[in-house]
């Protein structure tokens, strides 16, 4: 691929397995960081690909702020203040509103959902395995993740579906198969004022509004009563616009990160029979191959900073008000920092992935809880088979934002 073929802001361009790591690769190695343009759709934006120079910018909030939006969408003042989340905000109020929920999500919290989950995967696994051929995004790695979820809000099980529609719908907000609003259409201007100019947002919103009003003033430990009777330590009282934003967050990027990237994992297994052989094997692999599982999988392709004073990188110069996109996928394939880094390797040593993000104020607050869902689902799936392989041709999201896989049909020999 030429330089000149790349386009990063073309979600059409991110429908193949192939074509994202050929532009982020050209990038790589010619143009590490590189102008894009958005045509009619934007003002454009830098993309910054190589893992040093990610990592350097995600970690630096004074000169590239989070709180112009994370997306490549453009929002006025009054836009952003109104969807202002956990994710758009920095300095000491992001520490704040992260140490709201961040005792849940320790390491040493999260152990704790260790019997629940075994015995949820084996539930999962028990309904999938016996169908012999079956859609694993839908027997397994959708259903998986957000029934964790479900108990960690505390809501019944048989909402899990639609908190599974209300993901597709709002992060797919650029897929004719999932949004009802696509984002550049003109009928996505009557939902400029919502998360991912999604509709489905309001649905979200008042589902949260109604768990928060049963529960505020209680006892309970489930994330929804932290949020609306943990007291802050800046003593600012989270709003109902907070607490909106922040719930929508949770049910979002604690479904559908984990989702793909357990879908991802497997069709990397399947194309590496190999190296599924060794983690039968050898069971104590697993949680270095979670790892690997993760750089591979990369469900977040980027996200945007803004920059707050020109800067120069790489001989380019970067205007105040620009758009930053650091792009967490090519990081990850980052000959620089990894040896052959398109080959998965279940054993690979050092793996420096920044899947959730390094030494930012934003690494991710779910990782202990991911690589547990990632680790329990894959030690309990591989002794059960014997073999698996593709009974179709798997379907990608139509998106640059997650790195998404819609289907993944599989037919699976029980050992």
């Amino acid at each position: 691929m030429r330089l000149d073929e790349v386009d990063l802001a073309d979600n059409d361009k991110f429908l193949d397995g192939d074509t994202p790591w050929r532009m982020f690769d050209v990038l790589r190695a010619e143009a590490p960081v590189h102008w894009q343009d958005e045509g009619e759709y934007g003002s454009g934006f830098w993309s910054v690909t190589r893992h040093a120079d990610i990592v350097a910018v995600d970690r630096d909030a004074e000169t590239f702020t989070s709180t112009k939006f994370t997306n490549l969408e453009e929002v006025d003042e009054r836009q952003a203040t109104i969807r202002r989340s956990l994710l758009e905000t920095d300095g000491p109020r992001h520490g704040v509103l992260r140490r709201i929920l961040q005792r849940q999500f320790t390491p040493r919290a999260i152990a704790g959902y260790e019997v629940f989950l075994r015995g949820l995967t084996a539930r999962t696994l028990d309904a999938a395995l016996a169908k012999g051929t079956f859609d694993f995004v839908k027997e397994v790695s959708a259903d998986f993740p957000i029934n964790v979820l479900a108990k960690m809000l505390d809501v019944p099980e048989d909402d899990t579906q639609q908190l599974i529609d209300w993901g597709n719908r709002i992060i797919g907000n650029t897929d004719p198969d999932y949004a009802d609003v696509l984002l550049h259409s003109q009928e996505s201007e009557k939902y400029r004022d919502l998360p991912f100019r999604s509709p489905a947002s309001l649905e979200v919103f008042e589902y949260g509004r109604e768990l928060a009003r049963k529960r505020r003033g209680g006892d309970g430990t489930d994330l929804v009563s932290k949020l609306v009777n943990e007291p802050t330590a800046d003593g600012v009282p989270l709003s109902e616009r907070d607490f909106d934003n922040y719930f929508l967050l949770l049910v979002v990027a604690g479904n559908e990160t984990t989702r793909h990237a357990i879908t991802h994992s497997m069709r990397a297994l399947i194309d590496n029979p190999g190296e599924a052989e060794r983690l039968r094997r050898d069971p104590s692999l697993m949680p270095g191959a979670v790892e690997e599982f993760l750089r591979w999988a990369s469900p977040v392709y980027h996200f945007r900073r803004t920059a707050t004073r020109e800067v120069e990188m790489h001989g380019r110069r970067i205007r105040e008000g620009d758009k930053v996109v650091m792009w967490f996928a090519s990081g990850n394939r980052d000959e620089r920092v990894f040896d052959d880094p398109y080959r998965f390797d279940v054993t690979r040593a050092d793996n420096d992935h920044i899947t959730f993000g390094k030494g930012s104020p934003h690494f991710c607050l779910g990782n202990a809880l991911a690589r547990l869902e990632m680790r329990v689902m894959f030690e309990e799936l591989l002794p059960r088979i014997s073999d698996i392989r593709p009974a179709g041709e798997s379907r990608r999201v139509r998106s640059n934002f997650v790195n998404g896989i819609k289907t993944l049909p599989v037919t699976v020999t029980l050992a």
